[in-house]
């Protein structure tokens, strides 16, 4: 009888392993509520340097400064999943080539690190901006029909890669912040690339859960673009970012735009220090501005600094900006019957230190908002992560060795 009855919960555990295959997309599921998201790059080698085993591999590349109990310490602070970043620059580059297989393989023994350490992970395909040491970036990817089909190529063979997975321990994120449809003439080309790649990632995947978003950098107003009845499948998460007011969240941040580099000094919120003390913070801005800034930008960049500032130089007005892109997403969830659960705030963080810069955000300021915004995110019922681990915005690492101050991490254990 013993024989039996071990034959007979070996017939049903196969019965079932099967009937999970058969499940259709709608029925996996991927759930998830704090996370964190995971450094893209370290290091950063020059792309000339990919195709070199030892330079690329393992992959993603905090694979060779994270270990497992980096990651424990994680699930034990509180976190039931990470955002790991891949960027998909080295799978487009020729020089990968012969490589490329070990990098699928070692971003699936990435994802699978992660959930032995007892967190979920969305694995993020994570395109930046092109330049310097690298060729392949966002805009040849959004502007070369050719490169496209190259990504969805890519995107397909990563959903391959991943399809085997426990799919409520694994999710996949087509593209992070697609830089398209921002122009002021209203183009509207993201749906339908957006749906080629759903359309590449399921066909290779049907029970792994898929992260979608808006255009033009994930921002809220254009997820609210999104007809998600466009796409006939409720095994979907929807993800947002938001990292309002940009004024203060990107302070003295080198690579976004020519203003904002200018910004160092401001408070969080700016009603936490006295008038006059803030008027000395935004004085030395403004003479940096017109010393450092080009001529013909000048008065430009002084009247927009006027203009942010006076958008939330109260707390009410400060309340207004930060929560718009709350109210905007769940207005768009209501109108198109998408629950709460399957909306996630991907990314949000305030800056510590840009690199080689002086200048350090104090940790109270940082600490403070970013409470603020998992506060905002969990009142609409929005799973969040938060950016991340390391490097400018880090929370746990900074640069070169370095730890960041402990207070964003103390709040958020806290919270567990």
């Amino acid at each position: 009888m013993a024989l039996l009855g071990t034959m007979i919960k070996t017939l049903m555990a196969a019965v079932c392993a099967l009937a999970m295959l058969a499940l259709p997309a709608g029925a996996a599921t991927f759930s998830m509520k704090r996370g964190l998201n995971l450094d893209q790059w370290v290091t950063w080698p020059a792309e000339d340097k990919w195709g070199e085993r030892q330079a690329i591999l393992p992959y993603p590349e905090w694979r060779k400064f994270l270990k497992a109990d980096d990651l424990e310490a994680l699930k034990d602070a509180g976190f039931d999943f990470l955002r790991m970043p891949v960027d998909p620059a080295p799978f487009l580059s020729d020089r990968t080539a012969a490589l490329r297989g070990d990098l699928f393989a070692s971003v699936l023994d990435s994802a699978r690190m992660i959930n032995r350490a007892g967190l979920k992970v969305v694995v993020d395909l994570h395109l930046i901006p092109a330049g310097g040491n690298r060729k392949i970036g966002m805009s040849e990817v959004m502007d070369n029909p050719a490169t496209f089909d190259a990504y969805v190529d890519v995107v397909r063979a990563m959903a391959k890669t991943l399809a085997r997975e426990d799919p409520r321990l694994v999710a996949l994120e087509l593209m992070n912040e697609p830089i398209v449809d921002c122009d002021e003439n209203g183009t509207s080309l993201w749906p339908d690339r957006q749906k080629q790649l759903f359309a590449a990632a399921r066909a290779s995947a049907t029970r792994l859960t898929l992260v979608l978003t808006g255009g033009c950098y994930s921002n809220a107003a254009s997820l609210a673009k999104v007809d998600p009845k466009a796409i006939a499948d409720d095994n979907i998460i929807w993800a947002f970012h938001s990292y309002d007011p940009f004024l203060l969240t990107h302070q003295g941040a080198t690579w976004a735009g020519d203003f904002i580099q200018y910004v160092t000094g401001l408070p969080y919120p700016l009603t936490a220090v006295p008038k006059a003390r803030l008027d000395m913070a935004l004085d030395t801005i403004r003479d940096r501005i017109r010393t450092e800034a080009p001529w013909a930008r000048q008065s430009g960049l002084l009247a927009y600094l006027d203009e942010q500032v006076s958008a939330m130089d109260t707390t009410e007005k400060l309340l207004g900006v930060m929560d718009a892109p709350f109210a905007t997403v769940d207005a768009w969830a209501r109108a198109n019957g998408v629950k709460p659960q399957d909306i996630t705030l991907g990314e949000f963080g305030m800056i510590r230190k840009e690199y080689g810069n002086g200048f350090v955000m104090p940790a109270a300021y940082r600490t403070a908002y970013v409470r603020d915004m998992i506060a905002r995110a969990e009142a609409h019922g929005f799973s969040w992560s938060v950016w991340s681990y390391g490097g400018a915005f880090g929370i746990v690492d900074a640069f070169d060795g370095e730890k960041a101050e402990p207070d964003v991490m103390d709040m958020i254990r806290s919270l567990h």
